[in-house]
């Protein structure tokens, strides 16, 4: 008999530095993809065509610390021995961290309920040699204290249409922030969101604004009128994408 069809969830983590993202793109376009990758090392595993559904989408450049992804197939092997053997033929980049059997109807993207990020800003007179591809340089002196504050008028439920990219569909632009922080260890400054979901460049857009009211180059009380003006022109620019991680998903 075939072994059975199993939807099978797996938390994954890597360096997006050489990706041109997680979602697989037309083959015309040019650049491995983090989900085309592991597709096709999964296809070669178990010999069938498999088609990954990622948690959400993660542009050119961003790492993920826990990524999560689903798929449907015939799978006799045991798990440990799934992500050992994915592992084994994975660039080196890309890890595979964990397998779990779902029930049938689980969803990657459509059954998560809360979505983490952070972004790390290299805050010192020199980039760090060790950080320098996974980590935003900004040498010059920031607010931590001021970036906390104004950080915390984008908690809950609001139109976040001020930080969201235009993207190649309409999208709706609400959303719900749970926590946002904003810390200094060592040299570093670190910037936390958990949210609901995150609209194109959302966690990006925050980050530069945030980084620009802790340089001073935007006033106490610009986050209000910002949120408020509704308006992407008025936000910041894109904090760099090597800065941020999708950091946690989070299904229950």
């Amino acid at each position: 008999m075939p072994p059975a069809v199993r939807n099978i969830l797996l938390f994954l983590e890597y360096e997006g530095t050489a990706y041109h993202g997680w979602q697989t793109q037309s083959p015309k376009a040019a650049g491995a993809t983090i989900q085309g990758t592991v597709e096709a090392a999964l296809s070669r595993l178990l010999r069938q065509p498999i088609r990954l559904n990622g948690s959400g989408r993660t542009d050119a450049g961003v790492h993920a610390r826990r990524q999560a992804a689903n798929f449907t197939a015939r799978v006799a092997m045991p798990l440990p021995q799934l992500c050992r053997a994915l592992n084994a033929v994975l660039p080196r980049d890309i890890r595979v961290i964990r397998a779990r059997r779902m029930p049938s109807a689980f969803h990657a993207q459509f059954s998560c309920r809360r979505k983490r990020y952070r972004y790390f800003i290299c805050n010192q007179r020199y980039a760090h040699v060790f950080t320098r591809a996974a980590a935003h340089f900004v040498p010059w002196f920031l607010d931590v204290r001021l970036m906390q504050a104004e950080a915390q008028v984008l908690r809950g439920r609001h139109d976040f249409k001020s930080f969201q990219t235009a993207d190649k569909k309409e999208r709706a632009s609400v959303r719900t922030i749970f926590q946002i922080s904003v810390r200094r260890r060592s040299g570093q400054v670190i910037i936390e969101i958990e949210a609901d979901g995150f609209l194109y460049n959302m966690a990006r857009a925050i980050a530069g604004t945030l980084i620009d009211i802790g340089r001073g180059k935007l006033p106490p009380g610009s986050m209000r009128r910002i949120l408020a003006a509704k308006d992407r022109a008025k936000a910041g620019p894109n904090a760099p994408a090597k800065g941020l991680f999708l950091w946690d998903v989070v299904y229950s």
